[in-house]
């Protein structure tokens, strides 16, 4: 393989895009030989996987970018890129600077914004929009629970923070969905999400602060043993029982102990009445 061929691929998941190699000085004949004697496949109209390997979803996600210049993975796929959103649809989309709106295409939902100067970036190498414009664009189609947990995780797995979500809604006024990702940017923005193991442990500490009380340390170790969360004023640990509880209650059970021998009183609660309350 040709050297500078090589190391465009290894930058972009062993894909390469037509338009690359035709600036790089290759004509359409020498690409359409590589595809007929060199095991290329097409994996979008003008993108080529460089081996027969089945594709990962992240070759996937590039393979959607490379369709054209100046094309980045938006929307839910990028949501699942960052790992903030699940999505396992069976297209991939993206958007590219213009005003044609947004059109489906082969395994593609196409957007095209006015409006990506500062909301855009890479992730793992892929052309990306930021996770805080990721927010912006699926609130609208969310319902308010979804979205609600889509901000709390993008906080928690640290692909944005409250400046950048804040500098974001800013640049985007009056879109559906953005007051409540204002309102909730505002209200939670300061919480220690990334410190939390779980969903659950984010929203417990949503309803410490409504109710007004003092955040408690979060996953933090006492008599030993990591606690999801504890209040050293009354010296109460509250643990959040996920399907795992009950698949170790012996291991639970020994922490409670040592805990409890240590002074502290263990209060739990079930995920599900988290986010009930």
């Amino acid at each position: 393989m040709h050297p500078d061929l090589r190391a465009l691929a290894a930058k972009q998941q062993d894909l390469v895009a037509r338009w690359q190699l035709i600036g790089a000085g290759w004509t359409r004949r020498m690409i359409e030989h590589r595809v007929e004697n060199h095991g290329w496949r097409v994996v979008h109209r003008g993108v080529y996987a460089l081996n027969s390997a089945p594709l990962t979803r992240r070759q996937r996600w590039m393979a959607a970018t490379l369709t054209s210049p100046n094309s980045f993975l938006s929307h839910a796929s990028a949501g699942a890129c960052f790992g903030f959103r699940r999505w396992t649809g069976s297209i991939e989309m993206i958007t590219r600077p213009g005003r044609a709106g947004r059109r489906r295409q082969a395994g593609l939902l196409v957007f095209w914004s006015k409006t990506l100067d500062g909301d855009a970036t890479q992730h793992h190498g892929i052309p990306i929009t930021t996770a805080a414009r990721v927010l912006v664009d699926l609130a609208p189609h969310l319902p308010e629970k979804e979205t609600r947990r889509a901000f709390r995780e993008a906080l928690r797995l640290k692909v944005t923070t409250r400046s950048e979500l804040a500098g974001t809604l800013d640049r985007h006024p009056g879109r559906p969905g953005t007051q409540l990702l204002a309102d909730l940017t505002a209200r939670y923005g300061h919480l220690p999400y990334q410190r939390t193991r779980s969903d659950p442990e984010g929203r417990a500490l949503e309803l410490i602060t409504d109710a007004g009380l003092p955040l408690p340390w979060v996953n933090t170790r006492i008599a030993g043993e990591e606690a999801d969360l504890a209040c050293p004023d009354d010296r109460v640990i509250f643990e959040i029982d996920g399907p795992q509880y009950h698949r170790f209650p012996e291991e639970d059970a020994r922490k409670e102990k040592r805990w409890e021998a240590a002074g502290w009183t263990v209060r739990r609660a079930s995920s599900d009445a988290i986010y009930r309350r």
